[in-house]
């Protein structure tokens, strides 16, 4: 890990300033554990006026049960982040193994992230089809986190199709679990 210089940031999230103890710059060391380590790929959808806007992440999990409760982690910069806090509510799109193409649509910077893809507003928050997992959600909290968000949802309502494996994301590869 570099120490760089300290200077305040002002926040996205919370419109405030926020000074840090210390700035780092990520070593490869650092970012090979990361991408070492298996992860859920999940789209996180949002819509203001029936638009929807969607980030595909891989920093989710469940935070409660009761109530139940689910964090993510977005991009500060993130363009869905900014609808969700606007809206205040969010879709996670748990995808399945074979869905990689929607994994990498939604990871890029294209504007219609959802053109050629099935998917309907659920409640106004927009629903992909042939997921493996789905869950409504409505902010409870969002806090700073380095260079991304946290966003904690109460949970509103989820979904699980028992017929498809989930996508995971591991070593830098798209892939699903294999018991052993």
């Amino acid at each position: 890990m570099t120490i760089m210089e300290s200077r305040p940031r002002t926040t996205a999230a919370l419109g405030r300033v926020v000074r840090p103890v210390q700035t780092t710059t990520p070593t490869s060391a650092f970012r090979d554990v990361m991408a070492n380590m298996a992860a859920p790929v999940s789209v996180i959808t949002s819509a203001l006026d029936g638009v929807g806007s969607g980030a595909t992440v891989s920093a989710l999990m469940s935070l409660s049960m009761d109530p139940e409760m689910i964090v993510v982690a977005l991009d500060r910069r993130s363009t869905t982040l900014a609808v969700i806090q606007r809206t205040r509510r969010f879709g996670v799109n748990i995808l399945a193994a074979d869905q990689s193409d929607v994994a990498l649509a939604f990871a890029s910077k294209k504007d219609d992230k959802f053109a050629g893809l099935g998917h309907v507003l659920e409640s106004g928050v927009p629903r992909l089809q042939g997921t493996s997992g789905w869950v409504r959600c409505t902010v409870e909290r969002i806090q700073p986190g380095g260079d991304h968000v946290l966003v904690s949802g109460l949970v509103e309502t989820s979904f699980r199709d028992a017929g498809r494996a989930p996508m995971t994301y591991q070593g830098r590869t798209f892939g699903t679990h294999r018991p052993y």
